[in-house]
């Protein structure tokens, strides 16, 4: 039986809608009485920002493509066409549900527990006084409310931000009819705001919307408001760097993120107590239709409501907190050039701690045999130690190369600061490669040894960002493998000189060998099923989108080869259809931690080979990525990642299944016999507090 066609407009249609239903999975995440219930609320906030980016992102560049299109449109246009409206139609439910999760589950279980949300109808006398005094104190001083007239046009508003559209009537101090006003909630305060407390076990808090909303009459003296509806537009944040024309991709990054504020609208949310005529008027106004119109019950970003998280200290209502482990031959004061020549480090994030891969760049940097550091950084924080360490080094003397990826979608900002710090050091920064982003991880220490040169090696599949690496599951190797330092090397001169890339000993790397390399992993191990060998294939990724793999893994499938696909995100690819991918299991987990390691394994008739790497399987890390693939060399690594693997393939507390049909199915949580990969991975490596 021939595979499914990857190039009808369903495939493009449901990669689309698969983005969304990882959104469903995150949410019922908000639904599970079993996870503790701030996290819930947390889990919410989450939902609502990655359908922000959804918006920010894909709608957006789907609507700009139709924009774009001549009056005659082509099959492509077409295909976006049909892919808004399965979006939309999906969108309007994710919405529905998250606030119906929020208003029906969430607000009444906080409640139980003595975490309040007042309404404006339910404040008391006392609670009223107070908040008018914040009002007077705290907003009313930079509130800028603003009349709309010819004078006065409608405003720019920033993408995401909280405003209000006021209805008025009345006449204004120079004897006009009033009609609408705009009032811009200020950025800087915080969206919640917690009532003095009137007893240690109760915490309450008021919205600073509904403040807004109270008091809203005493900005508009002598005219009366006759309405108060909150409003947010989303724009595309996607930014455009003209790569055939720009000079320098620092500054033309800098450019291009002034704009991601004021891009193109996409979406409006809007209170639904907003009457019609209001909305329509909002609608002309970012010159959107009613197809990118969403009425909310409720703030209009309920991302912001993760504020409580952070001010209500009940440890009782949060996972429990841990304390990674450490391996003891890392411990603090370890020699880690010492340790590395004595065999390969692996570690697991967050189970296991961080801190050796920042001392290993501390140690490299105070090291006076050490003479140069080269490193790439894709996300690293505003505030990094391993830039730190960087910088420590330059000033030290020693040659330090960082390429810094800019355009890290989020996160450019941050990245400009890091780049200038680096350089201002003395730091080579360069900004990867023009029209590719550099996503691999990988760090490079040369050290003097005697009459010889040794190169360590750190690869990663996660950044080295010390905040995400205590909430992201990530494998990091730290190596003196000869060949693997020889790869890493070239890798860097390749990003550095723009020369061709020599033939690698044992990396994989895209845009040029991975795809291919990873196509004939697969075909080796169909052929092993075709000998009658015993052949299994388990990847785990965020993302599997990409066409010739996925085709790959069907032929392998028809063949008889078992494959196992731990895919958190989106998934192209159909498992169970009958004659083609029988032997193709797709679970997601969605749990404590955000899974986000990329491990391939192939059985290869006993000969086991596992890899650890950078990318996704989707077309942008094949083709318009660097990314770095790398071997797991000694066996007791391979088995013990395996091993994890293996958890994972028998959680059944936050597994989902794909189905054949493209949904997914929650398996059941046991209470005997209950297996939480994440939850048996904490036991294995952390020490709890």
């Amino acid at each position: 039986m021939d595979s499914p066609d990857l190039k009808r407009p369903e495939f493009y249609i449901n990669r689309e809608l698969s983005q969304l239903a990882f959104n469903r999975r995150v949410l019922e995440q908000a639904r599970n009485p079993a996870t503790p219930l701030l996290e819930r609320l947390w889990f919410l906030c989450i939902s609502s920002t990655n359908l922000d980016e959804f918006f920010e992102i894909r709608v957006a560049g789907l609507q700009q493509r139709l924009e774009l299109a001549t009056a005659r449109l082509s099959p492509d246009d077409m295909t976006a066409i049909e892919t808004l409206r399965a979006v939309r139609t999906e969108a309007l439910q994710n919405v529905a549900e998250q606030y119906r999760v929020l208003n029906e589950l969430l607000i009444p279980a906080l409640a139980d527990e003595h975490i309040h949300f007042i309404r404006r109808d339910s404040w008391t006398t006392a609670q009223e006084a107070w908040l008018r005094r914040y009002f007077n104190d705290e907003l009313l001083p930079i509130l800028s409310p603003l009349g709309l007239d010819p004078a006065h046009p409608f405003p720019r508003i920033l993408n995401k931000s909280l405003n209000f559209i006021v209805p008025l009537e009345g006449k204004d101090a120079f004897g006009r009819h009033s009609g609408m006003a705009i009032v811009q909630a200020p950025r800087a305060l915080s969206r919640v705001i917690q009532l003095p407390a009137t007893d240690k076990r109760t915490h309450e808090f008021v919205l600073l919307s509904s403040v807004i909303h109270a008091y809203v009459d005493e900005l508009f003296p002598g005219m009366r408001v006759t309405g108060c509806y909150q409003f947010r537009v989303t724009r595309n944040s996607d930014l455009y760097v003209d790569e055939e024309e720009i000079d320098d991709m620092l500054r033309a990054v800098q450019g291009e993120l002034a704009s991601r504020r004021d891009g193109d609208a996409v979406r409006l949310e809007v209170s639904s107590e907003c009457p019609e005529e209001t909305s329509a008027f909002l609608l002309r106004q970012f010159q959107l239709g009613m197809d990118d119109f969403y009425a909310v019950n409720g703030p209009v970003n309920l991302n912001r409501l993760g504020e409580i998280c952070d001010l209500v200290d009940r440890p009782d209502l949060k996972y429990p907190a841990f304390i990674p482990g450490t391996p003891r031959h890392l411990g603090q004061g370890a020699d880690l050039f010492e340790v590395i020549r004595a065999g390969d480090v692996l570690l697991h994030h967050p189970y296991e701690s961080f801190l050796p891969v920042v001392d290993f760049v501390r140690q490299a940097a105070n090291d006076p045999k050490v003479l140069a550091i080269k490193q790439t950084m894709y996300r690293t924080g505003p505030e990094s130690s391993v830039v730190d360490a960087l910088v420590a080094a330059a000033q030290a003397g020693k040659e330090v190369t960082v390429i810094i990826e800019l355009r890290a979608r989020f996160d450019e900002a941050d990245n400009i600061v890091l780049a200038n710090k680096l350089q201002q050091a003395g730091a080579h920064v360069l900004y990867g490669v023009v029209g590719y982003k550099t996503h691999a991880k990988m760090t490079l220490v040369v050290r003097r040894e005697g009459r010889t040169l040794r190169r360590y090696v750190h690869l990663g599949t996660g950044n080295y960002h010390l905040r995400t690496a205590k909430l992201y599951t990530d494998y990091g190797l730290m190596t003196c493998d000869q060949e693997i330092g020889e790869d890493v090397n070239r890798i860097f001169l390749q990003l550095t000189s723009l020369g061709k890339v020599a033939k690698l000993h044992k990396l994989k790397l895209s845009p040029f060998y991975l795809h291919a390399g990873m196509l004939e992993l697969i075909e080796r191990e169909a052929g092993h099923a075709e000998a009658g060998k015993p052949a299994h294939i388990i990847v785990k990724v965020n993302a599997l989108t990409e066409p010739g793999i996925i085709q790959a893994l069907y032929r392998a499938a028809m063949a008889g080869v078992k494959i196992n696909l731990i895919v958190r995100g989106i998934c192209c690819l159909r498992p169970g259809l009958p004659g083609i991918s029988r032997n193709i299991q797709v679970r997601s987990i969605v749990g404590h931690f955000l899974e986000h390691s990329r491990v391939y394994y192939f059985h290869n008739n006993g000969k086991k080979e596992v890899y650890c790497s950078s990318a996704d399987w989707m077309e942008r890390n094949f083709f318009r990525r660097v990314e770095a693939c790398f071997p797991i060399p000694q066996k007791k690594h391979r088995d013990r990642i395996v091993k994890d693997l293996k958890k994972y393939l028998k959680d059944n507390t936050h597994a989902w299944v794909l189905q054949a049909d493209g949904h997914y199915r929650r398996i059941k949580p046991r209470k005997k016999g209950a297996r939480d990969a994440q939850q048996l991975l904490l036991d294995q490596y952390a020490e709890h507090v």
